[in-house]
């Protein structure tokens, strides 16, 4: 909190603080603007029907945005749909691996192609989003849409392309210019504008008998005790030690001193539960709304309580654990990195041996990091199958609120060092320039 504080009193980071917050106002602001066309009474009668359901959860991402129908319905989903895509194929094309190691150049035009790609996904969904509100009606019989037609496909799918590309260029406006991951905050903050009704929800479900009273103390020691170990977990690091060999240049000596590799437990992050839940998401928002048989068939198949849910959402967690850590890091560049600047790792030979002893020490942490990842998001739906609690308590969207604030406060911790390193040299001399 002290650090909070101190934020305040450095106009820079001021400045971040509040673009951010700005930008975030801008996107809570969109929320709340409707589609054209759309009958918002019927539409939220429907949603409350099935707040339980995967509606709910796809509406918890988005803010509430899915259930008003707002311009930012689609969310950011179909933008980290589109990275993922993107990612896999730099794997594969030999072109996209080169432009990955071209620096600058190379990074903007990948950026660009994932931008394509976001809009021909938001093009897609709009449509078929588009096309199953047509069929669908509210618990009364209302029609959810007032006048349908292709007119309103080519509205919606504009207007709902459109708001993706909005909130596209403000995450990376908040990135850019403001504090923190700009996508990851745009996330977190549709998920805690949703915990208050949320809250409120819980509250109904207890005077409503459905949620026994009892249940509810077990329920907050539960969420204690999964953010105490999900912080403990993401600032958890295994520290690999690095000797530095001396060199004489000149008259002065360089290197000999000792320091570390910090390697965290969850290496990828919150990123791995993002791109599974946008996986899972995906086909199951088309299932939801085209009514034929083996398509309703397949959705029910992929709806959480279902063996096939546990078994394909936990494997590609472990996936995208693997996945992400083998883009992100790579042994064979830190090993050749240690090795020119005179860098080894005790009673391990510089080059491929270092290179295979980091390869073997990252593998163990990933799959340490996949176990853990797989249990935090697997338990909301256990809570909903055996207890009938709201899977807004845990998983995906705690560990994503957990994941983000401490990335958000360790980019303003950095900011603090940057400006205030004197505070670790209180008995030097050297003091930084204000």
């Amino acid at each position: 909190m002290s650090g909070l504080v101190s934020a305040a009193s450095i106009p820079e980071l001021r400045k971040r603080v509040i673009f951010t917050l700005l930008m975030l106002l801008v996107y809570r602001m969109g929320v709340q603007i409707p589609t054209p066309g759309i009958n918002g009474e019927a539409l939220a009668a429907f949603f409350e029907k099935n707040a339980s359901t995967l509606f709910g959860m796809f509406n918890m991402f988005s803010g509430g945005a899915l259930e008003n129908f707002s311009i930012f319905a689609l969310g950011i989903m179909p933008y980290i749909s589109a990275s993922i895509i993107i990612q896999l194929l730099t794997v594969v094309v030999p072109q996209l691996e080169a432009l990955s190691k071209e620096g600058e150049s190379g990074r903007r035009k990948i950026t660009q192609y994932t931008r394509y790609g976001t809009v021909i996904l938001s093009i897609v969904q709009g449509f078929f989003i588009a096309s199953g509100l047509e069929g669908m009606t509210s618990p009364t019989g209302s029609a959810i849409v007032l006048d349908p037609g292709l007119e309103f496909k080519l509205m919606t799918v504009l207007t709902l392309t459109s708001g993706t590309a909005f909130i596209m260029w403000l995450g990376e406006q908040m990135t850019e210019r403001g504090i923190g991951n700009g996508i990851s905050l745009i996330i977190f903050a549709g998920i805690v504008a949703r915990m208050p009704a949320a809250v409120a929800n819980t509250i109904e479900l207890i005077k409503a008998g459905e949620l026994a009273l009892i249940f509810v103390p077990v329920i907050v020691v539960l969420m204690l005790a999964i953010v105490g170990f999900i912080i403990f977990v993401e600032t958890s690091q295994r520290r690999i030690p690095i000797q530095y060999a001396k060199r004489v240049v000149g008259n002065r000596v360089y290197g000999g001193q000792s320091s570390h590799l910090p390697l965290k437990i969850n290496v990828s992050g919150v990123i791995p539960p993002i791109f599974a839940s946008s996986i899972m998401m995906f086909p199951a928002t088309i299932g939801s709304f085209i009514q034929i048989d083996w398509v309703q068939q397949v959705s029910a198949a992929l709806s959480p309580g279902t063996v096939y849910y546990y078994i394909m959402f936990v494997g590609m967690i472990v996936f995208f654990c693997f996945f992400y850590t083998a883009v992100t890091f790579k042994p064979d560049d830190v090993a050749e990195n240690l090795k020119k600047n005179g860098g080894f790792i005790p009673g391990i030979r510089p080059g491929k041996k270092t290179a295979e002893f980091l390869d073997k020490a990252l593998v163990r942490l990933t799959v340490v990091g996949a176990i853990y990842l797989s249990a935090v998001c697997v338990m909301p739906t256990l809570l909903i199958s055996e207890l009938n609690v709201p899977f807004y308590f845990g998983g995906t969207a705690l560990l994503i609120v957990v994941g983000v604030a401490i990335d958000t406060i360790s980019q303003i911790e950095s900011h603090l060092i940057m400006r205030n390193y004197d505070g670790f040299m209180k008995a030097g001399r050297i003091r930084g320039r204000r």
